[in-house]
């Protein structure tokens, strides 16, 4: 394949809460599991799940990864970057697998400008005036 996979350095610890339905009776066995010992906490074998599911599919993900030429892991944007872009006359495309992070000091205007696409895959972080200037251009 032409394109790269770009990976982005990880940041231990940092989460992002989601929340999910689950049966009673799968609830009963989740609870079964931590009882006896396989699992901490529930959490703990929902995290595991996940990381198996992810590691079943892995090929598909990163042929996925470069196909869509995405960033993975922490991408953060900043003033000074993003007025390199301007000054340069051009305008960013943001793809990212993981956390993207516009910077505080962004100015809702500054993101206008300069930022032509959002696509994330996971989760942005940015101020509410900032995604807010953004909306149009998130998919």
């Amino acid at each position: 394949m032409a394109a790269e996979l770009h990976r982005l350095r990880d940041k231990a610890g940092e989460t992002e809460k989601i929340t999910i339905n689950v049966g009673y009776v799968d609830l009963g066995h989740i609870d079964l599991l931590v009882h006896e010992g396989f699992y901490s906490n529930r959490t703990d074998f929902i995290r595991t799940a996940i990381r198996n599911q992810l590691g079943t599919h892995s090929d598909v993900v990163k042929q996925s990864i470069v196909r869509h030429t995405l960033e993975l892991g922490l991408r953060s944007y900043s003033r000074e970057e993003l007025e390199a872009l301007k000054a340069a006359g051009r305008k960013l495309r943001i793809q990212v697998l993981g956390l993207a992070a516009i910077e505080d000091d962004v100015t809702p205007e500054l993101a206008r400008e300069t930022i032509e696409s959002i696509t994330v895959l996971g989760a942005l972080q940015a101020s509410k005036a900032v995604k807010a200037a953004l909306s149009d251009r998130m998919k």
